[in-house]
């Protein structure tokens, strides 16, 4: 037997250890998946499965009669639950866009540029981590009360374009970008902005793909900057939404599309998620580019 046949069996030989640890994670991700499994059933239960005691995990006569209620469950006079989901994602998706722009372009200024008092700001930047965005409001609701933005859509996405913690996460991958490589194509005759969005941005695209993902989680499920700066039923996004829906009479009779605007709410996080996944885990494993 060849030394590479050897080696070969080698890696092949089968580990009790190797075997119940994964099995342990296998447990370990089914046990932290149920509630998901739960509201997924629980959005296409018939009324009579969903007030079932003890109530029963999984569906027997799935139908998506719940998905149809959403849409006409609300009379006339009530605002249609297209009009909730058209606000969530515009403002998020507005929100998302402007935070990887803004967070990257004075991430790239402050690492890449012999700024003035460039620590002060980065030391003023992470001081910024520690207050919880609660703490804020206040400042933030006079702000935008003064320049008289109050129940339109750039009251949840202006305040929300320089995050701190974005910021940050932008500034630390900043770092480890060559400067010998800008230095190499302003010698070639690039614009700055060239250098910034033709070579920064494509070696940065593990940080703003993983910034991309917890904007949108973050934003799409705010439910406190909806209930400060909006008065109008109109402009309602779906964490407010959600309280409408099961709210006010026939309670009962709703109970199944609340169930289906609970599952259509969750949908979206978690599509993003597995679509930029391999992203962030590179993002998380690196945590920059090497020179």
């Amino acid at each position: 037997m060849t030394g590479e046949a050897k080696k070969n069996k080698k890696r092949k030989k089968f580990s009790w250890g190797k075997f119940f640890l994964y099995f342990f994670m296998l447990l370990l991700v089914a046990f932290t998946s149920l509630p998901l499994i739960y509201m997924i059933c629980s959005a296409f239960k018939p009324l009579d499965e969903l007030f079932l005691y003890p109530p029963r995990f999984f569906v027997k006569k799935p139908t998506l009669r719940n998905f149809s209620e959403l849409l006409t469950t609300l009379d006339s006079t009530s605002v249609p639950f297209t009009r909730f989901v058209f606000n969530s994602l515009f403002t998020t998706a507005v929100t998302v866009f402007g935070t990887v722009i803004i967070c990257s372009m004075g991430a790239f200024a402050l690492e890449k540029y012999d700024l003035p008092w460039a620590n002060t700001i980065f030391n003023i930047v992470v001081a910024a981590l520690m207050f919880a965005p609660q703490v804020t409001q206040i400042p933030n609701y006079l702000i935008v009360n003064k320049l008289g933005l109050i129940n339109t859509y750039w009251a949840l996405i202006i305040p929300k374009l320089a995050v701190a913690y974005n910021f940050f996460l932008m500034k630390q991958f900043m770092e480890g970008v060559p400067n010998e490589l800008l230095e190499a194509a302003r010698i070639d005759g690039a614009k700055e902005f060239r250098i910034f969005w033709s070579m920064v941005m494509p070696m940065a695209k593990p940080a703003w793909a993983t910034l991309i993902v917890f904007s949108f989680v973050s934003n799409w499920n705010d439910y406190f900057s909806p209930l400060v700066f909006i008065t109008s039923q109109t402009m309602k996004t779906l964490p407010l939404a959600l309280q409408t829906i099961q709210g006010g009479p026939g309670q009962v009779a709703r109970s199944g599309a609340v169930a289906a605007a609970t599952f259509l709410t969750v949908l979206p996080t978690i599509l993003i998620f597995l679509f930029m996944q391999s992203k962030v885990m590179k993002t998380m494993a690196y945590s920059g580019i090497k020179a």
